[in-house]
């Protein structure tokens, strides 16, 4: 049904991206479809990593755990911007189409009042990409 997965992540909260990871496990495992783990930050040195190859082993040690622990092949990529918080969504639907991927899956929050003004950013993904988007809260 899907060729790829890609799952945005942010390192700096493992604890809520754990249902989305349950589901694109349980999808990944029903057709052996291969997960990009894709985390979006700045090339400058920042409290997640202090250089960009810094980031990029950091990933691949999360995707090669991720990977063991619920019997999936997956992979880490990086994908930097100049500013992350205003170019998410542009930087994630770039990794999208440079990974091949055919179905995200995301973590999102419950809405807020605040979010009929501005949409998430799972939201704005799933209205702008030209993939399949499951959003999980």
């Amino acid at each position: 049904m899907f060729k790829k997965i890609l799952v945005p992540i942010d390192l700096r909260h493992p604890d809520a991206l754990e249902k989305a990871i349950s589901a694109t496990a349980a999808i990944a495992k029903s057709e052996n479809i291969p997960v990009v783990f894709a985390a979006v930050s700045t090339a400058a040195p920042s409290a997640l990593a202090h250089n960009p190859d810094e980031l990029k082993s950091k990933m691949a040690e999360f995707a090669e755990a991720q990977g063991r622990q619920h019997g999936i092949n997956a992979t880490g990529q990086a994908f930097f911007s100049h500013d992350p918080s205003i170019d998410l969504e542009n930087a994630l639907l770039k990794a999208i189409d440079e990974t091949g991927a055919d179905l995200v899956v995301m973590a999102t929050h419950v809405p807020h009042l605040s979010d009929r003004l501005w949409p998430s950013n799972g939201g704005r993904i799933a209205s702008h990409a030209g993939v399949s988007v499951f959003l999980v809260r």
